[in-house]
């Protein structure tokens, strides 16, 4: 596990703390001419070497040097302006499954570690993907003889409240799961803070009504989910 550890730790510093943003650009702008394009690989390279510590690992280093840059040079022929942030998460991906790769080859035992998946595990997931979009939909679903006038969401980001009820729902399994009941007290009270203000400016009765029943229902399957996570 510490040889993941150790990858991993290289590869945060290599690609955020140790790479410029000049370096970003250049290489957005120039690709494979682009010379920062190597030196942000040695020093890869380099830091692989420096934290593994031993000199037998030097095959392995230049693989993970070449496969990151093969996921940076795809990375950056295959990004659009509209779709650099959805790059970035696939390429971080593709960086981390390397680098378990390698920890697994050095340390079998590792796979042991990720591999088995017991069925509260499964449990979770299953919880998780649920408390995500079918939720979202089966909220939006229950409360859409409510749904305001386009009017009333203008200035809002787009997709905003889905993503902070998934958030929201995640956050309320997480605590149950934990035994952590008191921080739902401090979420809700939080989203309350944070809602009073918009709800006191709207002035608009069925606008709150609407929000309240939405986030009783989410907080409501939440709290369900977590119920049967702890009844398993």
């Amino acid at each position: 596990m510490i040889v993941l550890i150790k990858l991993i730790l290289a590869h945060l510093l290599g690609d955020f703390v140790l790479q410029p943003n000049r370096w970003v650009h250049a290489k957005e702008a120039k690709k494979l001419k682009a010379y920062q394009l190597y030196v942000h690989l040695l020093v890869h390279g380099a830091l692989t070497m420096l934290f593994i510590a031993e000199l037998s690992f030097w095959p392995y280093a230049v693989g993970i040097m070449l496969v990151h840059g093969i996921i940076d040079v795809t990375k950056l022929y295959a990004q659009k302006a509209q779709t650099k942030r959805y790059w970035f998460f696939i390429d971080q991906l593709g960086h981390i499954i390397t680098l378990i790769v390698v920890a697994g080859i050095l340390d079998p035992t590792l796979i042991d570690l990720i591999y088995p998946v017991s069925e509260k595990h499964w449990l979770v997931i299953t919880l998780m993907v649920f408390l995500s979009l079918p939720a979202s939909i089966i909220i939006k679903t229950v409360i859409s003889k409510w749904t305001p006038a386009a009017d009333d969401e203008i200035g809002s980001l787009e997709k905003a409240g889905q993503y902070i009820g998934i958030l929201e729902r995640w956050f309320v399994l997480v605590f149950i799961i934990a035994g952590k009941w008191e921080a739902i007290g401090f979420l809700v009270a939080a989203k309350s803070v944070f809602r009073f203000g918009d709800l006191k400016e709207s002035k608009d009765r069925k606008l709150t009504e609407y929000i309240l029943i939405g986030t009783l229902v989410s907080f409501g399957l939440a709290i369900l989910c977590g119920w049967i996570y702890e009844q398993y």
